[in-house]
């Protein structure tokens, strides 16, 4: 099936990463309902034509890229993509992500577990702002929504994940640090727990509906001017980082 952008000038471009399944595709799914243009990003070129061809049998306009978050070759590449086919880039939804639940205690964890688990959960949302930011600069406008966890929170943190709660308390950080840094250009940058939802990655027992998780998702990539930025949201929440 080709795929065509059927764009107005009022469009919002939306990239969602990691969005060939569970969350992501969700969220992509409510952002095309609402009228966005959605870039559909995955890592596997097929899961990502075929996740885009659901949802465009549905009436929806989305349009899938391949993206590796752990490449900046990749990120580069679909950022410049998305400039050339739609010249700009209003929203990011970095939800790609990874959870090794055998990543061991802290005081003997496999510092390789580590760094595979910071590339997908952290460096490549990082280098994906980096990437947007200078479109989003250029109109004056953008919403960057990091998919953190509870987990992050250094109020709550326990004991278990050391690797992926690491992960989640940087990017976190990394919010706020942003969203501070773009005050004024229009820019809001905020992430959200999505809780323990039934997904492949949250598994058997997960209690929450994709549906309701990717909710606070479409809230933060669809703010006000005036909305909240630098925040840590749950169900359109404020939570305690």
């Amino acid at each position: 099936m080709p795929y065509h952008s059927t764009m107005t000038s009022e469009s919002r471009v939306a990239l969602v990463t990691g969005a060939n399944r569970g969350i992501g595709h969700e969220i992509c799914r409510q952002l095309a309902a609402s009228g966005v243009e959605v870039v559909l990003g995955a890592r596997d070129r097929e899961k990502a034509r075929s996740a885009a061809d659901q949802l465009r049998a549905k009436g929806l306009s989305v349009t899938p890229k391949t993206l590796d978050v752990t490449s900046p070759e990749s990120i580069e590449d679909v950022v410049k993509a998305i400039e050339r086919e739609y010249a700009r880039l209003d929203i990011l939804v970095n939800n790609a992500g990874i959870f090794l639940v055998k990543d061991g205690k802290a005081e003997n964890i496999d510092l390789d577990r580590v760094r595979l688990t910071m590339e997908t959960n952290t460096y490549g949302p990082i280098l994906l702002c980096q990437a947007a930011i200078p479109l989003m600069r250029r109109q004056g406008y953008g919403r960057i929504v990091n998919l953190a966890s509870e987990l992050g929170s250094l109020t709550n943190m326990e004991t278990l994940y050391p690797a992926y709660r690491m992960s989640k308390t940087a990017l976190i950080c990394y919010t706020r640090v942003l969203a501070n840094e773009l005050a004024g250009t229009g820019i809001l940058v905020n992430s959200m727990c999505p809780g323990w939802v039934k997904t492949e990655m949250g598994g058997p027992n997960a209690i929450r509906e994709i549906e309701d998780s990717a909710d606070t998702a479409l809230w933060l990539a669809s703010l006000p001017d005036d909305g909240p930025t630098g925040g840590f949201f749950k169900d359109r929440e404020p939570l305690p980082w």
